[in-house]
């Protein structure tokens, strides 16, 4: 009995303790492609070839596999409310038969009992919900160009992971940005960029203690009948 009881306890233990964040595929790193030189003309000093960029050009990021900083700057707001009332009713009533013109008698007992019946029903729903919600995301994520689309567009992605005390985060991101909305040190804003994927999330006690348990969602749930 010890031995079971104890054997429950570091199960349970076990439970509780957060695993780590594994990195997600989908915003894995992308290497940039081999470079293939022109071949050297003679009769010149200065060779392309020798450069990977011009003496003029900026660093920005236009190549697979180049880093780019995004900078969070997102802030949303939503308000919802739904009211909802209905209701019906329903009567019947049958009046005591006539045959002959006269109505049939009463039967024969000591509650004077005819054949009239009167049917009713009533069915009513209220229904109420509000819900506001206001998030606010700031900080730098750098990601790395992953194609070059045909208009010259870049799609980019990437993810930080970050071990705290209390847990880890994690943001990831991707998406589409134009060459011309990169600023000169190579960042671009996060409202900038177009089909966006955000995520912020992370686990940890901070985590824990904010989501709800597993019964409270089921009473919360589609499932529960009341």
């Amino acid at each position: 009995m010890k031995l079971s009881t104890t054997a429950m306890i570091c199960v349970a233990l076990q439970a509780c303790v957060s695993k780590p964040i594994k990195p997600d595929p989908a915003f894995a790193i992308t290497k940039p492609q081999p470079a293939i030189s022109p071949p050297i003309s003679n009769g010149s000093i200065y060779q392309v070839s020798r450069f990977a960029h011009s003496l003029f050009a900026d660093e920005r990021a236009h190549r697979v596999g180049d880093v780019l900083t995004v900078i969070l700057t997102e802030n949303t707001s939503s308000n919802k409310s739904s009211n909802t009332s209905t209701k019906k009713e329903n009567g019947i009533t049958i009046p005591n038969p006539t045959v002959f013109g006269k109505q049939l008698p009463q039967f024969k007992s000591p509650y004077d009992l005819t054949l009239q019946q009167d049917l009713s029903s009533t069915q009513e729903f209220t229904g109420e919900g509000s819900s506001t919600q206001t998030n606010t995301l700031t900080g730098t994520v750098t990601v790395t160009v992953a194609e070059v689309l045909a208009n010259g567009n870049l799609f980019v992605r990437g993810e930080k992971l970050l071990t705290l005390n209390q847990g880890d985060e994690f943001i990831r991101i991707s998406g589409v940005v134009r060459q011309r909305d990169i600023t000169p040190d190579n960042t671009v804003q996060s409202t900038q960029l177009a089909n966006v994927r955000l995520v912020y999330g992370g686990t940890g006690a901070l985590a824990d203690a904010n989501a709800n348990g597993w019964m409270g969602r089921f009473f919360q749930s589609k499932w529960w009948p009341f």
